[in-house]
């Protein structure tokens, strides 16, 4: 017999900050003709659900919200017309639930969970049948886990709308999570990376993980032209940005023209000084990226497995009734996301 309650973690707004994550027992929502009830097993945490308690997300969201969008488990219930799934499938969530396909609309902005919809924090979730994506046989819950976000970004920068070629040049930045996904990914495909990072710890960690060249962006604070140096002056097909405004001119000093400047994340702050008119003068597209869609996700869980990728998983690991924990630890653990 399906369960009737669950135990889960809600933000109840932006005025208490972290303070603000309460543990409860709420109800299980009747599972709908095409719905799905899933047994979630891990959930991991984004700079997002960091930033969502504070009132700094930027995009819809709505209060009280189960956190977090990253969900693996599986389904225990299924409703009368739900023809994807069936009892016991290993499961993850999608981050935007209306976005199935094709270049996301306003309308599926509104259906990131752990924002706008309830997210992964809890013991049981029901979803639409059409929110899930069938996890990777290769990997654990706890790592996959970690696809809906972060890794799902990647690959939307990589193949959602200039698909990666072998051969072909990425640059990631730093250490967290988008960087090294898209570093694992763009491997895979048999393109060259070139990384950058503050240290050589992490810059150990990178070359294990494949990269062609590492460049200490402290060092070298014009890695742009660098990275540019390094592929015989043509420049770089693909960039994986994350740092903002602090690392978006060294970009476009780095961008092959008709290269795609992927723009993830603001962790160098969101006030650049860099004109837009300078894709212009570099003849490059600057996109912004919201995550992607099933139809992406399902290519990526295939390449995954046809890989045998497995996702760097932080060394901790957090019980359910430790959340608030977590989030103190990755807070004190940001300066690895290194961007």
């Amino acid at each position: 017999m399906a369960p009737t309650t669950t135990k889960q973690w809600i933000v109840t707004g932006v005025e208490k900050g972290f303070d603000g994550l309460e543990f409860v027992d709420a109800e299980i929502p009747k599972v709908g003709d095409s719905d799905v009830l899933v047994k979630l097993h891990a959930a991991s945490l984004n700079y997002r659900d960091l930033i969502i308690p504070k009132g700094m997300y930027p995009f819809p969201a709505s209060f009280p919200v189960v956190p977090s969008s990253d969900g693996a488990g599986e389904v225990v219930e299924v409703g009368s017309k739900v023809s994807q799934w069936k009892k016991g499938d290993k499961v993850v969530t999608l981050f935007n639930q209306g976005h199935q396909y094709g270049p996301i609309q306003p309308s599926m902005m509104g259906t990131g969970l752990g924002g706008a919809m309830d997210g992964a924090l809890r013991q049981y979730g029901v979803f639409s049948e059409n929110g899930l994506v069938r996890a990777p046989a290769n990997l654990s819950y706890v790592e996959a886990s970690t696809l809906p976000c972060a890794a799902l970004t990647s690959w939307n920068a990589l193949y959602g709308l200039k698909p990666l070629k072998p051969g072909e040049t990425v640059l990631v930045q730093g250490t967290g999570g988008v960087s090294i996904f898209a570093l694992q990914f763009a491997k895979a495909a048999g393109a060259r990376v070139i990384a950058t990072t503050s240290s050589k710890e992490k810059e150990e960690i990178l070359k294990k993980l494949g990269a062609d060249h590492v460049i200490n962006y402290k060092e070298d604070p014009n890695w742009g032209e660098t990275a540019k140096k390094l592929t015989n002056g043509a420049g770089v097909e693909h960039i994986v940005e994350v740092g903002g405004a602090n690392t978006l001119q060294q970009s476009l000093n780095a961008i092959k023209p008709e290269g795609v400047i992927n723009i993830i994340g603001f962790l160098g702050g969101g006030n650049a000084e860099t004109s837009i008119l300078q894709c212009l003068m570099h003849i490059c597209t600057a996109r912004g990226i919201l995550v992607g869609s099933k139809a992406l996700m399902e290519d990526m869980v295939a390449a995954i497995e046809a890989n045998d990728i497995h996702p760097v998983v932080d060394k901790e690991v957090f019980s359910l009734e430790n959340t608030k924990e977590a989030y103190e630890y990755m807070v004190r653990e940001l300066p690895f996301e290194d961007a």
